[in-house]
C-alpha cells in the first residue's frame, strides 16, 4: 500500500541550507558539504530504464473440479453439468523484460511467460502494447526470449558479469507491483550462488537492491550502464522484498539466448538420467569413503550414457575432467556446459577404491512445453 509521507519533526526544520554558512561564520573556517552517502546512479538510469518493459501474458488455466462433483445432492441438482467447475479459464502474468536488440528482441523469465499461452504482450515506448512471438523458453535457467515487431528500441548494452566483485555497486530495474520502469539501488551481496531450490540450473547473482513481485524478468544493471543480470527470484517470507534477490548472471543469459535464436532450445551436454545427493558423514560412513568430499550416485537409469560406460549407484564422484566436486549443482552445470560429443573424465570412489570413468556427453532431451 502506498502511503503519504510521514509528519514533520521540529528538527527537521533547523537541518536548513544555511546552516553550513552559519558554522562557518561562527567559527571562521570553511565547512565541507555533508557525503552524499551513495553512488550517483542518475546518468545510467537516464539511460537504461526506456530499455526495460513490461511484460502480460494470458495463459489456459484449466480450474479443477468442484469438490462436490460426487455429492449427490449437487448431481441432484446440476447432473452432468457439474463438468462446467472443471472448464478453463485464462489468467493473466504480469512482469517485466529487456529489449537487448533495437529489431525488438526481449529477454524475460519462463515463468513471466508461462505454460500454455495464449497471447504475449510487450508495452514499450508510451504505453504502447505490441503482441509478442515466443521464440523459445528454458525451464532450466527460468529465460525466455521474445521477439516484437517494432525497431529502433532504446538497447542496454551487455555487460560481463565474471567481472562483478562482492559489494559491488548494481541497480535494479522492472515493474512491481505494476509500477513501471522503478529502480533500485543496492550491491552485489554474493556471486554463484547455487542450491537455493530456484531452478535446475544455478548460478546466481545475490543483491539486496529491492525486488518485489513483477520486477521478474527486469534489468540488473552495472555502474557503467551495462546489463549484467536479469532478476528471477527474491527471498522472502513475506512475499515482499527482504533484502534477498538472485538474477542470472548476462555471461549465462547471453548464452541461452544464442541458443534459443538458433535453435528455439538450448542445447546442453547430458551423460543421461543421473540423480546425486550431498556426501554426508553419514554416508560417507556407509560408503567406507575417507573423507565427505564429493558426491553421491543416488539413481540413475539403465539407459543412461554414464551407467552403460560404468557408472553405478553408490559411486562417489570426486571431479570432473579434473575440478574437485563440492555439491550436486556443481556436477550438474559442469556436465550441462560439456560440449555435445565430447567426452568427460568422471573420478570416483567405489568401495575405497579410486576409477577414472569416460563418458560420452550427449545432447540433453528437455521436455518441450507445449505452446500456442
Amino acid at each position: 500500500m502506498l502511503s503519504g509521507r510521514a509528519t514533520d519533526q521540529p528538527e527537521i526544520a533547523a537541518r536548513t541550507p544555511d546552516a553550513p554558512v552559519a558554522a562557518e561564520r561562527a567559527t571562521g573556517q570553511a565547512v565541507a558539504p555533508a557525503p552524499s552517502g551513495g553512488p550517483d546512479f542518475t546518468r545510467v538510469a537516464a539511460q537504461t530504464v526506456r530499455a526495460v518493459t513490461n511484460i502480460s501474458s494470458v495463459q489456459v488455466v484449466r480450474r479443477s473440479a468442484s469438490p462436490f462433483t460426487n455429492d449427490p445432492f449437487f448431481q441432484y441438482f446440476f447432473g452432468d453439468q457439474g463438468e462446467m467447475f472443471g472448464r478453463s479459464r485464462a489468467e493473466q502474468s504480469l512482469g517485466s523484460g529487456v529489449v537487448i536488440s533495437s529489431d525488438g528482441y526481449v529477454v524475460t523469465n519462463n515463468h513471466v511467460i508461462g505454460d500454455d499461452v495464449a497471447e504475449v504482450t510487450v508495452t514499450v515506448g508510451e504505453h504502447r502494447d505490441v503482441k509478442a512471438k515466443i521464440i523459445g523458453v528454458d525451464s532450466w535457467t527460468d529465460l525466455g526470449l521474445l521477439k516484437i515487431d517494432v525497431t529502433g528500441l532504446p538497447v542496454i548494452p551487455w555487460g560481463d558479469s565474471s567481472k562483478l566483485k562482492v559489494a559491488e555497486w548494481v541497480m535494479a530495474v522492472g515493474n512491481p507491483f505494476s509500477l513501471n520502469q522503478t529502480v533500485t539501488l543496492g550491491i552485489v551481496s554474493a556471486l554463484g550462488r547455487a542450491n537455493v531450490g530456484i531452478t535446475a540450473y544455478e548460478d546466481f547473482i545475490q543483491t539486496d537492491a529491492a525486488i518485489n513481485p513483477g520486477n521478474s524478468g527486469g534489468a540488473l544493471i552495472n555502474g557503467r550502464g551495462e546489463l549484467v543480470g536479469i532478476n528471477t527470484a527474491i527471498f522472502s517470507q513475506s512475499g515482499g522484498y527482504q533484502g534477498i534477490g538472485f538474477a542470472v548472471p548476462s555471461n549465462l543469459v547471453r548464452r541461452v539466448v544464442d541458443d534459443l535464436q538458433k535453435f528455439g532450445r538450448v542445447r546442453r551436454g547430458s551423460i543421461g538420467y543421473v540423480e546425486v545427493i550431498p556426501l554426508t558423514a553419514r554416508l560417507a560412513g556407509e560408503l567406507r569413503a575417507p573423507a565427505s568430499d564429493g558426491i553421491v550416485v543416488n539413481q540413475m537409469s539403465r539407459e543412461s550414457a554414464a551407467y552403460k560406460n560404468g557408472l553405478e549407484p553408490g559411486d562417489i564422484i570426486l571431479s570432473v575432467n579434473g575440478t574437485t566436486i563440492a555439491d550436486p549443482s556443481q556436477f550438474v552445470r559442469l556436465i550441462a556446459d560439456s560440449s555435445i560429443g565430447s567426452t568427460v573424465r568422471i573420478e570416483i570412489l567405489r568401495e575405497s577404491r579410486r576409477s577414472t570413468l569416460r563418458i560420452p556427453i550427449e545432447i540433453q532431451q528437455e521436455r518441450r512445453v507445449r505452446r500456442r
